[in-house]
């Protein structure tokens, strides 16, 4: 990808501003047109906007200005970046190297099954298979169902852990949420356990109890230690 200058106009208002660069020289710099330079030597366009200094940018070097501030017919060549930032890829087919390929079933299979909320395309683009494959290996009719063991993507090196998560997560949007019976078991409500009879044989038996059974017993059992106490005396 061509390097592209940045932010033009602002770059043009600083070479107008401090160097003796010509209008057809800023102009095809920054890609304007010379009558625009013109304007932004005149005062007349570019109001308000600041000055970008193209050497702080990295984008120019001193000895590339003064060149051209030297020879008129110089052009202006934009620095070599020191930092190259990747292209980014084209959307399509993951590509999966040769080594790898013998794989991807084992790693359908563990997809179909540990998530099969994700859609054939989801997967297609998870391992880079076809949708056919997908289909054989879910209803068993691949020609070597009988050898295939579910074998987790990520840990093969058929895509990233980030990249599984993403497609789990769309999968999972707009769908209904789990029913109890899906859960499993669950704790009762607080209604549903009062109306349970723990504790009712308790109070009963409380309730039963007579307050004179108590104080008789009591008694009897002072008189009995009286009648210690006398038998000890006489010895």
């Amino acid at each position: 990808m061509a390097q592209q200058l940045l932010m033009p106009k602002a770059t043009a208002v600083w070479l107008v501003d401090n160097t003796a660069l010509s209008f057809d020289q800023i102009a095809q710099f920054c890609k304007l047109h010379p009558l625009e330079v013109k304007a932004i030597a005149d005062g007349e366009s570019a109001q308000g906007i600041k000055g970008l200094d193209p050497i702080a940018t990295g984008q120019l070097s001193r000895d590339e200005i003064a060149r051209a501030e030297a020879n008129p017919n110089h052009k202006l060549k934009l620095s070599e970046p020191k930092v190259r930032v990747p292209e980014s890829k084209r959307k399509g087919p993951r590509y999966t190297p040769v080594s790898k390929r013998q794989d991807r079933p084992n790693a359908i299979l563990w997809l179909v099954r540990n998530h099969p909320e994700l859609k054939d395309a989801q997967i297609s683009r998870l391992v880079g298979t076809t949708k056919s494959t997908i289909e054989q290996i879910r209803e068993r009719t691949h020609w070597n169902s009988a050898n295939l063991a579910p074998m987790d993507p990520v840990t093969l090196g058929l895509c990233s852990q980030i990249d599984l998560d993403l497609e789990v997560e769309r999968a999972s949007k707009g769908r209904p949420l789990p029913t109890a019976a899906e859960l499993g078991a669950t704790l009762e409500s607080a209604r549903e356990t009062e109306k349970l009879p723990f504790g009712d044989n308790e109070r009963e038996e409380e309730k039963e109890i007579d307050a004179d059974a108590v104080f008789a017993k009591l008694k009897s059992l002072k008189s009995n230690r009286d009648e210690d106490e006398d038998d000890n005396q006489h010895f």
